[in-house]
């Protein structure tokens, strides 16, 4: 597999369009904030959906002390930030 595309998330937010071309063509493209990973674009291939699993249960708990004890406060910033 060919290495990974590395964005920062306003530069992932530019270049969408892009970035699902390359995850089409088997690309993953790791977005970062302030250079840390957070999430991964990744081919459909790579996930349940491409093998029948429709549900996002196995994900349930998996971000689990990511944002916090406030994780209310954290979705209400993300929420702002992403509608800027």
């Amino acid at each position: 597999m060919a290495k990974p595309i590395r964005k920062g998330a306003e530069e992932a937010r530019s270049q969408l369009p892009e970035l699902l071309t390359a995850a089409q063509q088997g690309r993953q493209t790791i977005i970062t904030r302030h250079g840390r990973p957070v999430a991964v674009l990744a081919p459909i291939s790579a996930s349940g959906e491409a093998h029948g699993q429709r549900s996002l249960l196995p994900l349930a708990g998996s971000a689990r002390g990511l944002y916090g004890s406030d994780s209310r406060a954290t979705l209400r910033r993300l929420k702002d930030e992403w509608s800027r």
